[in-house]
């Protein structure tokens, strides 16, 4: 690794360069500070009345534009008078807002006192948009308070979205710039299997890397992506690793293994099968999610040390389904015996952990479903990397075999020979001649690696379909160098690997070694592990290169194609029409699932589920049958639904279909439960009707990510949905404020408590906003389960106390269940849902946080999108097209 260090820096590339480029920030201009305005106090009488009864709820009201006239106000005893825009606004601050909003005060660190038309800084763009905000909504003044009329909240709306447009020019021309990013790890890793041909997961690159940060969840903020001098080191070790296990590997004969006994099974089960079967078998009794892991993975004994070298493989397994018939109760299995049993093979590798237990470079390599009862031969071809060593799994099989032979010796004792005691010896008994459900292997061989006729992959990729040419060597980098950069190659970028092509050679290298060499230089350059930057300083637009790069790695998570690339090189990209035409190409291509799946890992915290997962005693099938996998699943579809169909993004508050498979339609009881097999995978089902399900908040996925997987709060999922659908941060909770202690006996209800603890008047005012938005979710338990009433407390004779799913927003609307909630959501706050949802697209295919200069084009691209009905596609493809997304 010294001598690539040494290498790299002779050819001019040092950490250093990585450093700096990732410690360039955004610049912000400095805001300038508004002139003082003369504090105006809301009348005395004002004050000292009594309280007036509460107005009847109504519906917050929808900001003027700058053009629309001024809707009649309702009948009031005394009309507003209008005031200038300035004066307008100071009034109304000064009799609603400065009593808790003025410069000593402060309440919620909002200061009014010093705001004034017209907007002279970003900061004051912000107190706008804020002020604008809560009026809207009709969240302030608060319901104590005295309230404008209606005619007033929308004069000042009128005089306020004025100040903002007029700001527009001045304040937009200082925009944000893009910080120079580099790739994520993900990014990184698609990057490489796209330009070798083939995947890389096996290797485990980036195992190794730092964990990388987030960004309001996003991964592809520049700002948080840094490169430490560790990750250099961790970039130069994964070239390496890639170029000499994929391309520098010695040409290897074929060889051949097999193996039909010495098969051991895990620890615990190693006695009861030399008893039952002398290691005869290989058998796989349960799943390998689980904690017991008792035949979850079955290894190869005599081939532990894998295969010598990285490639194709073929393995021909003998195999039988086993007792899929069982008479046994099905409910000791936990599985679906109507479906036939899967073998599956992943790698493992003795080097990186116990063999018997799940590693962190496992890829399900290959799966087959297994004849009954029958030895059958199956044949896998997969890759394994040198070291690896082929194990099979039974993913479809039983969860917890250790429960299922004592639940079978409780209930079906007088059915065998002999007494079975309940030891470890018994259980030799029971697995010779009980039913167990499993899949039973007899003989495996392996062979390889393959021979590919025409060249590795990897050769083809780096040196082209004749493979490496000695006396072309140099130009053959250079095409590979372009690839990999993405783009033409300068003067500059052919110096040092021609330098460092002929160093090597004149050290007496073998003259492939030293290509191979060069190669790995331009996998540790800042232009290949960098987005492209080649435009002009002086230019804010993007050159047509940066815009491919920008283009693919947000709709593909992976480089430009051929065809991108063209239109970059004929300059066609930048105009209108070949930029949708391309953006409708790749979207319409299966790589945009990176896209995809990366984007909603980012908005909705995907990447988070199971990370919190609830305990296995309570929640068995969350682990039985991977659920996270199918919640997963289940957003994505809908997302890709809506986005293949254009559909409106209004869905995502409220939806009458989803997309199920047979394991969430159990979750969910829906009458798919009874018709939908395995086998199926996922269906587009109706929820017509269904009050329980339909958007993003009725999905087992959202309801999951939302909890803590002990316990559900409407304070957790009310801050989710407040920052993942409405787009609002709610500030932390002061340092001196103590956290709500979960009641693990059940005595009291998480309203109960939230009621106490929002007694304090630092902890009531935000709670008086988040909590409402969490109440109608408290019907669904930590992994999305319907209920209607909380875990029974642990109290003799204690009675589960019911839930309540009732709330009212700070603006008043009430709800009684979560059909209710998302009604108001839809009626009321869909606006700011859709800006919110503009905002984290550019956010994540920008590669930096929006700001307040952004929400003019937010705005823009909003009422785009709402005149053509807002259809998912018609949002993404403005916010691609937008000039944010095009600029630096």
């Amino acid at each position: 690794m010294r001598v690539l260090h040494h290498l790299c820096i002779i050819a001019g590339v040092s950490a250093m360069s990585f450093c700096g480029a990732s410690a360039q920030g955004d610049a912000k201009p400095p805001a300038s500070s508004p002139e003082p305005q003369p504090k105006i106090q809301a009348k005395p009488e004002a004050a000292a009345a009594a309280p007036a009864p509460a107005p009847k709820p109504a519906a917050p009201l929808q900001t003027p534009t700058a053009t629309a006239p001024t809707p009649a106000a309702a009948p009031a005893p005394k009309p507003h008078v209008a005031l200038p825009a300035p004066q307008e606004v100071n009034h109304f601050l000064g009799k609603y807002c400065l009593e808790c909003h003025d410069s000593g005060m402060q309440k919620g660190d909002r200061e009014f006192e010093t705001f004034s038309l017209p907007l002279k800084s970003v900061a004051d763009l912000i107190s706008a948009k804020d002020i604008i905000d809560q009026i809207t909504l009709k969240e302030m003044p608060p319901k104590k308070a005295d309230q404008p009329s209606d005619e007033e909240r929308l004069a000042v709306l009128r005089a306020l979205r004025e100040g903002v447009v007029a700001a527009r020019t001045k304040l937009d021309s200082s925009g944000s710039r893009t910080v120079m990013r580099r790739l994520s790890s993900r990014e990184y890793e698609n990057t490489l299997a796209t330009l070798f041909g083939r995947r890389v997961d096996t290797l485990g690159l980036t195992a190794d890397f730092p964990k990388e940060k987030t960004s309001q969840h996003i991964d592809t903020i520049g700002k948080t992506l840094v490169t430490s001098g560790f990750l250099v080191d961790q970039y130069f070790q994964a070239a390496n690793r890639l170029v000499e296990t994929r391309i520098g590997k010695p040409v290897t004969e074929p060889q051949q293994w097999r193996f039909n006994g010495h098969f051991v099974q895990y620890e615990e089960l190693q006695g009861s099968h030399k008893d039952a079967f002398n290691f005869g078998f290989l058998n796989l009794y349960e799943q390998p999610n689980t904690d017991t892991r008792q035949g979850g993975y079955g290894h190869i004994e005599d081939f532990l040390n894998g295969v010598p070298v990285s490639g194709m493989y073929d393995i021909e397994v003998e195999a039988q389904a086993k007792h899929r018939d069982t008479h046994y109760d099905p409910a000791i299995f936990g599985i679906d015996f109507s479906e036939p049993f899967i073998l599956g093979i992943v790698p493992g590798d003795v080097t990186k952990g116990h063999i018997h237990y799940p590693q962190a470079i496992e890829p399900v390599l290959a799966t087959k479903t297994v004849p009954d009862d029958k030895p059958t031969r199956l044949y896998f071809r997969v890759w394994l990397e040198a070291g690896q060593t082929p194990r099979f799994i039974f993913p479809n099989g039983p969860y917890e075999s250790r429960a299922s032979v004592i639940s079978i010796n409780q209930k079906y004792k007088d059915e065998f020979k002999e007494k079975i005691p309940t030891s470890l010896v018994g259980r030799a008994h029971i697995l010779r001649e009980g039913k167990l459900p499993h899949i039973r292997i007899s003989e495996v061989k392996v062979k390889g690696p393959v021979k590919e006729k025409a060249g590795s992959v990897e050769e083809a990729a780096v040196f082209g379909s004749e493979g490496f040419k000695e006396d072309r060597a140099v130009e053959q980098l250079f095409a590979f160098a372009e690839k990999a950069y993405r783009r033409p190659l300068t003067d500059s970028d052919r110096q040092p690997l021609r330098g460092l092509y002929e160093k090597r050679v004149g050290e007496k290298a073998a003259p492939r070694q030293a290509a191979l060499d060069v190669v790995k230089l331009i996998l540790c350059s800042p232009s290949f592990l960098y987005l492209s930057e080649i435009t002009d300083e002086s230019s804010k637009a993007l050159n047509p290169y940066d815009l491919a790069s920008r283009l693919s790695f947000a709709l593909w998570a992976a480089p430009p194609d051929r065809a991108l690339l063209d239109a970059a090189k004929s300059g066609q990209l930048t105009q209108d029409e070949e930029l949708k035409k391309q953006i409708q190409r790749m979207l319409s291509d299966e790589k945009s699932t990176g896209f995809v799946n990366g984007f909603l890992d980012s908005w909705l915290s995907l990447r988070d589920l199971g990370s919190q997962p609830p305990p296995r005693e309570t929640n068995r099938a969350y682990y039985a049958e991977d659920l996270p996998a199918s919640m997963k699943t289940e957003v994505s579809l809908f997302f890709r639904d809506l986005l293949k169909n254009n559909g409106s993004a209004s869905q995502f508050i409220s939806s009458d279909y989803t997309f199920v498979d047979k394991k969430l339609a159990k979750l969910y009881d829906l009458p798919e439960a009874k018709t939908l097999r395995l086998a199926d995978g996922f269906r587009k089902v109706s929820l017509q009707g269904n009050k329980r399900r339909g958007g993003l908040m009725g999905m087992a996925g959202i309801l999951t990510v939302s909890a803590n997987g002990v316990e559900t709060s409407p304070v957790t999922r009310g801050v989710w949905v407040s920052e993942n659908i409405l787009g609002i941060h709610p500030p932390p909770p002061p340092d001196e404020v103590p956290a709500i202690e979960p009641d693990v006996s059940g005595a009291t209800t998480i309203r109960e408590r939230l009621a106490k603890h929002s007694t304090d008047k630092t902890c009531a005012e935000c709670h008086h906003k988040i909590d409402p938005l969490g109440f109608s979710l408290e019907a669904y338990d930590p992994i999305g389960h319907w209920r209607s009433t909380y875990p029974k407390p642990k109290k003799k004779d204690a009675v589960a106390p019911p839930i309540d799913t009732t709330g009212e927003f700070p603006s008043g609307e009430t709800y009684t269940d979560v059909t209710g909630f998302k009604k108001i959501l839809q009626e009321t706050r869909e606006d700011l849902f859709i800006r919110h949802l503009i905002g984290e697209i550019l956010a994540y295919s920008t590669g930096r946080l929006m700001e307040s200069t952004d929400d003019f084009v937010i705005q823009d691209i909003h009422e785009k999108a709402k005149k053509q009905g807002l259809g998912l596609r018609t949002i993404l493809v403005e916010c691609l097209t937008s000039e944010t997304f095009r600029s630096r």
